[in-house]
């Protein structure tokens, strides 16, 4: 009987243990957890009023949303050209990726993080749109189809490159200050 007795002691004894070691671990976990936050928090805090979080990108963007995040240096962002190689190297946004359509998934997937920004444009609106389409199927969360492609690009004076666009004589604004700002000012009004 004592021996019945004893081992009931040890085991009631074993389960106190086992529950007061899991209770000390739930509130370092707990603690663990409030510091992180804590830390997270005060990050946010310091920087917040420095670098601003993105809202979402819209699923249709216009030039102008583009010109802008561009003009101001927003980081984190990828304009993609689904354009044929040669069309493309005839003239194209600066600073754009060539990905050509049928190539688009099967290039993009391993190149780009699924949630960066991602503004795309073809020959038309409809290409643009089946670009579009294409990436947000393979798992891209944030893309943007580019209305008027390079045609609206251009209208509001964006930047291009290509060897048809270096041919390009240059306009009447790109070495006058004051006239570049009167552009700007007509070309943010311009509807494309």
């Amino acid at each position: 009987m004592e021996e019945n007795k004893v081992v009931e002691s040890v085991k009631d004894a074993a389960e106190s243990a086992k529950d007061a070691v899991e209770s000390a671990a739930k509130n370092v976990g707990d603690s663990a957890n409030k510091v992180g936050q804590s830390a997270k928090n005060a990050l946010n805090n310091v920087v917040g009023d420095v670098i601003h979080s993105q809202p979402p990108i819209d699923a249709q963007s216009d030039v102008h949303q583009l010109k802008s995040r561009l003009e101001w240096g927003e980081p984190a962002f990828t304009i993609l050209d689904v354009r044929d190689r040669t069309t493309y190297n005839e003239g194209h946004i600066m600073g754009s990726m060539p990905m050509p359509m049928d190539e688009l998934v099967d290039r993009a997937t391993p190149a780009l993080a699924k949630s960066r920004d991602i503004y795309v444009y073809g020959a038309n609106d409809e290409e643009t749109n089946q670009a579009a389409q294409a990436l947000r199927s393979a798992g891209f969360e944030r893309v943007s189809a580019l209305k008027g492609g390079l045609a609206a690009w251009k209208a509001i004076g964006g930047a291009t490159e290509g060897i048809v666009e270096s041919m390009t004589p240059a306009g009447a604004d790109d070495y006058n200050v004051v006239d570049r700002l009167k552009n700007h000012a007509e070309t943010q009004n311009k509807q494309v």
